[in-house]
């Protein structure tokens, strides 16, 4: 059957295509988003609340909570939340507010749910002990430098930006499923975000640093709107948009410790995150296929190679993919503190494991968020399964 070898040899030469362009524009993301240039902190900055939600004593909870009492900025306050008196976290903090007595800081316990987010509930509750004008929400298993809070407060001086959001990159705890989990995010879900944003897309925000003034949070309606919300983050981005006002991705990337003890906890984390995309962005869900290079490149090597005699182009197209898909693997541990090749067996792996959960997101609209099962309806909101 004639027409039907044409076709497997067209559609091998389009998936080189696809997958050559997509992981080539990504490296050109990624290298343009280094190239930036961080703005200077505002002449008189406002003074700030920072909000840590916690829950248990996770790995290295000390030194991520520590980095933020050590900022280089002249007014700031910490509150913490748990829920229950008894959390491990609560002596983390205890410690801290003994070694940093000049840091304002406070540890809020409350039990009280306001939705099925329970990290919302938290900030809820924490929130009415804030003091600022100017409110950071950050994540318990983010570090940061000294400058941290002068960096992501900058862009709050034109009064047009409603909202500024960080990238992280994902520091693994020693262990193979903590160290294909951070590839996850620093190879395929932090290059993906910065080619949309290369492309001028505004509206990426990330919970690992929610940086905006306390009135922009009361227009959107409060914390309470955002109270059952899977992707509290990116409804809230939907929210400030809304008034009209931007939303900043500012040039300075955090580190965000990532530990996964197994296959199965690195299966959920990542199975959750991409249900959450499928959610969000069902029409274009679908075409996520596009950016598993390596996978999409062996499908189209092969399928190309069914003509008489692989030609040139097929070949150059599937070596382009290979430079370009390293490049991304390499690119993030240039100046790093771990080895270069310290994973980089792991690659083949991690792409495959990547198409793997793709596949596994189809099947249900059902979350597993620490050790809870919810179902997640076409607007992202979560209802607890009993």
């Amino acid at each position: 059957m004639p027409d039907l070898h044409s076709f497997i040899v067209m559609l091998g030469f389009a998936s080189l295509v696809a997958a050559a362009g997509y992981v080539v524009l990504a490296v050109v993301a990624v290298l343009a988003w280094r190239l930036r240039r961080r703005s200077g902190a505002a002449l008189s900055p406002p003074p700030v609340t920072v909000l840590k939600p916690l829950c248990g004593a996770e790995p290295g909870l000390y030194a991520h909570l520590r980095s933020f009492c050590e900022q280089d900025y002249p007014e700031f306050e910490i509150v913490f939340g748990v829920r229950e008196a008894d959390d491990p976290a609560c002596a983390v903090v205890d410690r801290l507010i003994a070694e940093f007595p000049a840091v304002p800081m406070k540890l809020v316990v409350d039990a009280e749910l306001h939705g099925s987010n329970r990290k919302v509930s938290n900030l809820i509750n924490m929130l009415a002990h804030a003091h600022h004008e100017v409110l950071v929400m950050a994540d318990s298993d983010a570090f940061v430098g000294s400058d941290y809070l002068g960096a992501v407060t900058a862009p709050l001086r034109d009064s047009a930006v409603g909202l500024v959001t960080c990238l992280y990159c994902g520091v693994p705890t020693p262990g193979i499923w903590s160290r294909l989990g951070a590839m996850y995010i620093n190879e395929w879900y932090i290059p993906s975000v910065l080619l949309t944003w290369l492309f001028g897309y505004q509206g990426y925000v990330s919970g690992q640093t929610l940086c905006l003034r306390r009135a922009t949070l009361q227009a959107i309606g409060g914390l309470q709107v955002l109270a059952d919300q899977l992707a509290e983050d990116y409804r809230l981005g939907e929210l400030v948009r809304g008034l009209n006002l931007r939303i900043v991705l500012s040039p300075y990337l955090l580190s965000g410790e990532h530990h996964e003890p197994d296959l199965s906890s690195m299966t959920r984390h990542e199975l959750r995150w991409m249900r959450t995309i499928r959610v969000l962005r069902p029409r274009s869900f679908l075409g996520i296929f596009v950016t598993f290079s390596l996978p999409l490149a062996l499908v189209g090597i092969t399928f190309a190679s069914s003509a008489a005699g692989v030609p040139f182009v097929a070949w150059s197209l599937f070596g382009l993919i290979l430079i370009a898909r390293m490049t991304l693997h390499f690119a993030h541990r240039i100046r790093g503190q771990r080895s270069m090749l310290s994973d980089f067996w792991l690659l083949p792996v991690r792409d495959l494991l990547i198409c793997w959960i793709w596949c596994r997101s189809f099947s249900s609209s059902r979350v597993n968020w620490r050790g809870n099962e919810f179902d997640v309806d076409a607007n992202g909101v979560m209802r607890r399964l009993t």
